[in-house]
């Protein structure tokens, strides 16, 4: 479990973005796969689940996910639901002790979120789709509608730049809807392809929030496969499935 310091010093949450290691599934999905979304055994993932909700000191069924989708939709989580068949959305926050709110990823950009008192937290998922569309400042909004002042945010493992080719039709959407963005792109060896910043615009887009702190792990999901599940890594590699490591905060009991 990686912890960011920022969120850390907060009094009365506990969070962490979990790795693919201490877990019970094998083989591409070893081993601690929290995706009920994969084809992995589902005992195995539910045991998995057990194991990160009690890291965090809840029980595991208010360890609560979403039916992630790549959208700007943001859920208020007030009370536990089945997280086999959850509600949609991509972002997740709550106000209630006791209920850990998480997102699962696997080279999407994982954000964590709390209220400088610890009041209100929230978990959103930026893919690229959902962080163009505004699945960050959704989070955020929803924070506030809570009562969330002086918010925080940490940054998760996701894919680093060098190791995210684009085609250019990837690229126009973002230079087209505001030109700035075409610093997040850089050639790759490939014609008319870029290596995309993702964590950098996931970055920009919380500084546009102007929040009280953000924060960075800047670890690479394709590149550090001891500890991370990666779906290009898969993808490059013709395997069939991928495991999901799971990012979860919540306010203490």
């Amino acid at each position: 479990m990686i912890e960011a310091s920022g969120l850390s010093s907060i009094s009365g949450i506990r969070h962490g973005f979990f790795t693919r290691e201490g877990g019970v599934s094998d083989g591409i999905y070893g081993s601690l796969n929290a995706g009920f979304g994969s084809s992995d055994d589902g005992a195995r993932v539910a045991e998995n689940r057990r194991r990160i909700a009690a890291q965090l000191s809840v029980d595991a069924d208010r360890l609560l996910t979403i039916h992630q989708w790549h959208s700007a939709d943001t859920v208020h989580a007030d009370k536990p639901w089945n997280v086999r068949q959850p509600p949609e959305g991509d972002a997740v926050v709550t106000d209630r002790p006791g209920i850990a709110v998480a997102v699962l990823t696997a080279d999407c950009t994982p954000v964590l979120f709390s209220s400088g008192d610890g009041q209100v937290v929230g978990a959103a998922h930026a893919g690229w789709k959902g962080a163009i569309g505004g699945v960050l400042g959704s989070t955020v909004a929803r924070m506030k509608d809570l009562g969330a002042k002086d918010i925080h945010a940490a940054v998760g493992p996701t894919i680093s730049q060098l190791n995210y080719e684009v085609g250019p039709e990837y690229r126009a959407q973002f230079v087209e809807r505001d030109a700035a963005s075409e610093r997040f792109f850089i050639p790759s060896a490939k014609p008319e392809h870029f290596m995309f910043d993702l964590p950098g615009f996931v970055r920009t887009r919380l500084d546009d929030l102007e929040l009280a702190s953000i924060e960075d792990t800047a670890l690479c999901t394709y590149a550090d496969e001891q500890r991370f599940f990666s779906y290009r890594r898969t993808v490059h590699r013709g395997e069939g499935d991928y495991g999901r490591q799971l990012s979860a905060i919540c306010i203490k009991e």
